[in-house]
Formats: structure tokens, C-alpha cells, sequence
């Protein structure tokens, strides 16, 4: 028996600790149905859940954290004693399992925010995923690893088991801000995993003034550092992994007194489409060491089909990040010169680029807007405005006015500018425009960042206050005003008014604790 796990009340004698990348391909191939994939890639399936189960997540209710909880839809509260029962039934499926699998690591690159994980599971599958997504200690680090400061018990493999107040499903994802646990059952999505880190580190970082971040990071060449905040979807992953920049991370970020940090020692892409025309670095990231998720492949062949989306659109590709050729390790970077809100507007009514006010961007932020498409989920047959608090609302366990007042500060401090970038559709919604091409995106993301389009005329929109450039090189001048791209402006007027209307309604929910000037940063 491994007296690692004793502590915890896991037995299991069968226990293999830190294996190599070889060794935990063998055991998922031989064990559990995954294949080898023709670029080298191990090939997993997730199983019925094939992404998060948001509605599944549970904070403990505790009288040390709870004051500081944002309860409600987002954080919903779990009686101590409910946890206890789930941390039962975790320990005995652990206990049954004929064999586990442990990842000791690190969350967060910078030193003194730094908190060494344990993760306890029983696929290997899930064991590679998270070798590829934390910091994988040193061999000097490993020796002197001692106890982590929190453990994840990944008992996904089995749903809950009985009645359990507070539980509404046979997926369960608690939260101990007081024992230092999260237990996953019922799911075996490997994003969970990676997630309840982050969830973690939203709440203990506020308290020492760091910023957690739901974006992407990379670097030029003269040090200059970028975040791009988005919603699934929006290009947070793509527009970061850029040939001529040093990429920090792809997801989560935390911003300190001494700059950027990532909290990740591996990226997780999105597939759907992907080629090594559209994105080359992600694409040539995909290789032994790789984690393939729910991804369908030629059964002779055993290429991948990165179109075919027959199990799930959301399918995915876990790699360390220096399988990105241009990574910057460590993954940290200076205080950010601009900082990027990605959205998809699916309405096709906001600008392909906008540069925003401190008041603007502390609304914009607080909103986390993008839209759904139809088609993409049962029942949508039109454009879905969908709000995400600080662009990752499922993450924040704080109330969304505290990383806004955190982003605001760090922003002022260092004379960060600010930038929605709509990658949405133009000429009219979803159906009926045309989505913005990737090479008009690049262009405006590469005049942001060289400077050239904070020097150029700017003109204000009538509903939303917009300050929106004349011209971008590379960028026809007429895709940036989205009124003009329209043939009918008469439904332009009425699409706008009714996405400032959703807007407002959203904000409602933030207003009483929100300040005057970020309410003055909404549509007028």
C-alpha cells in the first residue's frame, strides 16, 4: 500500500505515482480503449460527458469562506456534510479500482503564488491529460514535493451513488476551500480537472491583490506583453499561438506586482477544423505526448478528422506548451501594454474593433458578452446573446465587481489600453453575413499591438459610445464601421438597439454593487 494515499483514506495497493508519458500511453491503450493516432497522439473518449458540467459544480458551505462566496447560479452552496458523503463515495470507488494513478504538480509559474497539487484518478487517460496541463516539477523539485497543498479525487469513472442534499444529478464537482479538495464524480470530461485548479486559484489570488485572468498570453519580441480575454469560441487560443510572439499560456493567467503569469504547464485547444493552413503552431503541437479528446479517426489509416464532429463539437487537443514552438518558459511576462476582449457577435451589429474607455472596459468585463449560433445547441433557431461575468463567470467564486475592481487598478497602474475585437459576423447575423475572416482579425490584432491603430482617427458609435477606427492596414475600411456592411440599415438600428437592450438587462444583476462610471460604460 502507498502511504502517500493513506492519509487521505485511499488503500488502493495498486498505486503508480509521476509515470512516464510511455508508460501511461500502455496503460490507457491496453485498458481503456484508447488508440494511437497516426500524427502520435493518444486518442481517449471522455465517455457521455463530452464538456463541463457547470450546473454540477458545489461550494462548500463554511463559515471561513462563505462570507467571500458570490452565491447563486454560478456558486451554489454544498452542506459540510453533504461533502462528506461524496468524499465517501469517491474513496470507494478509488478503493475498488484496481489501479491508480497519481500526478504530483504545480499550479502558477510565478514562485510565491505557487500550489503544489496532487491529483488522484483512475484512467491514465486522465493522468496524461493533467502531466500535459500543470507544471511538471523538476526531479529536484519532485524529491522535495512533501504534502500538497490541495488534492483532487477523480472518482468520474462513478456517478453518485444515493440522495445527497444539495446534489441534483449523478454528476457531482464539490469545492472544500477548507479541506483543500476537489472530488469529481460522475463525469470523466478531463477539463474538470484542469478547471477546478482554476476555480481554486480565483479565489485564493484576490486575497494577496494578484488578478486571476480567464485569458491567453503571449509576448513580442521587445517584451511586450498581451492578454486576449474570450468565451469558448471567441479566438482567445488561436490569435495567441502567433509564429512571430512567445507564448505564456493559452487559458489562465494570473497578474501580480511583478507581472503575467501563467498558471498552466500546457495548452487545450479546440480542434474543430483545425489544419495546419488555418493554425499551424496548435496544428504542429499534436504529437506523441499529446492528448486527443473525443476526436474521430480513419479506422485503417488512423488520421484524424478534425471536420467530423459526430461525437461532440467540442473536441479537443491537451499538449504541453513547449510543444508550441515559440513558447516563453517560464511562462511569465512583463505587465501587459494592451489587453484584448474577444467577442462573437452573432447579430453582426459591433465593430470588427473598438477601443475602450477605463469605464468601458470595466463594463465590457463585467458583461463577458459573446452570442450563441443556431444550430450549435437543441432549440436555437437565432442568435443568443450569452453573458459571461469576466469572461469565464463559471471560474469566478468572488463577485465579479472584485476582478473588475482588481483589472481596474492593475490597468491605471500601468497604462494598459483596452480593445473589444469582435470575431463575429458582419453584413448582417449569423445566416445571413459573413463571419470576419481570420486574416482581417490578425491584421487589426497585429495594429493593435505594434502601436499603429492607437494612433488613428476614431469615431464614436451612437448606441454603445464605440470609439472605432477610420482605417487598419491590411483591413478594408469598410468592414469597420458594421452599419455600412449592412444592406438594410433600418434592421442594423433595430438589431443594435435590441443587443444594447440585452445588455442592460444583463447588468442589471451587477448594478447594485457596480460604481457609477462602470454603469457609465454601457450602451447610453
Amino acid at each position: 500500500m502507498s502511504t502517500i494515499l493513506t492519509n487521505y483514506g485511499v488503500t488502493g495497493e495498486a498505486v503508480y505515482r509521476n509515470l512516464s508519458v510511455a508508460k501511461l500511453y500502455e496503460f490507457a491503450i491496453r485498458d481503456e480503449g484508447a488508440q494511437l493516432a497516426a500524427n502520435g497522439a493518444l486518442v481517449a473518449l471522455s465517455g457521455e460527458k463530452t464538456g463541463r458540467c457547470p450546473k454540477d459544480k458545489r461550494i462548500v458551505d463554511e463559515p471561513a469562506s462563505s462570507p467571500h462566496i458570490w452565491w447563486g447560479d454560478v456558486n451554489r452552496p454544498l452542506p459540510e456534510t453533504s461533502f462528506a458523503m461524496l468524499r465517501g463515495e469517491a474513496l470507494a470507488l478509488l478503493n475498488e479500482s484496481s489501479r491508480l494513478y497519481v500526478v504530483d504538480c504545480f499550479a502558477a509559474w510565478e514562485p510565491q503564488h505557487r500550489i503544489k497539487v496532487r491529483v488522484i484518478c483512475t484512467r491514465a487517460y486522465h493522468a496524461l491529460f493533467m502531466h500535459n496541463m500543470v507544471i511538471r516539477p523538476t526531479d529536484a523539485e519532485m524529491a522535495e514535493f512533501g504534502e500538497p497543498d490541495w488534492i483532487i479525487l477523480n472518482a468520474g469513472t462513478a456517478g453518485v451513488g444515493s440522495a445527497i442534499p444539495g446534489v441534483t444529478s449523478a454528476t457531482s464537482i464539490p469545492i472544500n476551500f477548507k479541506s483543500r479538495e476537489v472530488i469529481i464524480l460522475g463525469t470523466e470530461y478531463a477539463g474538470e480537472m484542469k478547471k477546478g485548479i482554476f476555480t481554486v486559484l480565483n479565489y485564493i489570488l484576490p486575497k494577496n491583490n494578484v488578478m486571476p485572468m480567464h485569458c491567453s498570453a503571449n509576448e513580442g519580441a521587445d517584451g511586450d506583453t498581451a492578454l486576449f480575454f474570450g468565451l469558448s469560441g471567441t479566438g482567445k487560443t488561436t490569435l495567441s499561438a502567433d509564429p512571430r510572439r512567445r507564448l505564456i499560456g493559452d487559458d489562465e493567467h494570473g497578474w501580480s506586482e511583478n507581472g503575467v503569469f501563467c498558471f498552466e504547464g500546457g495548452c487545450y485547444a479546440k480542434t474543430v477544423d483545425l489544419s495546419p493552413e488555418k493554425e499551424p503552431e496548435i496544428y504542429g503541437a499534436i504529437r506523441f505526448g499529446s492528448v486527443l479528446e473525443n476526436v474521430v479517426m480513419d479506422p485503417e489509416t488512423r488520421e484524424v478528422d478534425y471536420k467530423n464532429i459526430s461525437i461532440t463539437e467540442n473536441t479537443r487537443a491537451s499538449y504541453p506548451i513547449e510543444f508550441i514552438q515559440n513558447a516563453k518558459i517560464p511562462c511569465v511576462g512583463g505587465h501587459p501594454k494592451n489587453i484584448v476582449f474577444l467577442t462573437c457577435d452573432a447579430f453582426g451589429v459591433l465593430p470588427p474593433v473598438a477601443r475602450l474607455t477605463s469605464a468601458q472596459a470595466m463594463y465590457h468585463f463585467i458583461s463577458g458578452y459573446t452570442a450563441k449560433v443556431a444550430g450549435t445547441e437543441q432549440g436555437v433557431k437565432e442568435p443568443q446573446a450569452t453573458f459571461s461575468a469576466c469572461f469565464g463567470a463559471a471560474f469566478m467564486v468572488w463577485h465579479p465587481t472584485r476582478y473588475a475592481e482588481l483589472l481596474k487598478a492593475k490597468i491605471e497602474q500601468h497604462n494598459a489600453r483596452v480593445w473589444l475585437v469582435n470575431t463575429g459576423w458582419s453584413g448582417g447575423p449569423y445566416g445571413v453575413g459573413k463571419r470576419f475572416a481570420l486574416k482581417h482579425t490578425r491584421a487589426i490584432i497585429d495594429a493593435i499591438l505594434d502601436g499603429t491603430l492607437d494612433r488613428a482617427t476614431f469615431a464614436s458609435d451612437a448606441t454603445f459610445g464605440l470609439a472605432i477606427p477610420s482605417a487598419c492596414p491590411n483591413v478594408p475600411a469598410n468592414l469597420l464601421n458594421p452599419k455600412s456592411t449592412w444592406a438594410d440599415a433600418v434592421a442594423y438600428d433595430k438589431s443594435i438597439a435590441h443587443l444594447a437592450d440585452l445588455f442592460r438587462a444583463n447588468f442589471n444583476k451587477f448594478a447594485d454593487k457596480a460604481s457609477a462610471e462602470v454603469i457609465s460604460g454601457g450602451p447610453r
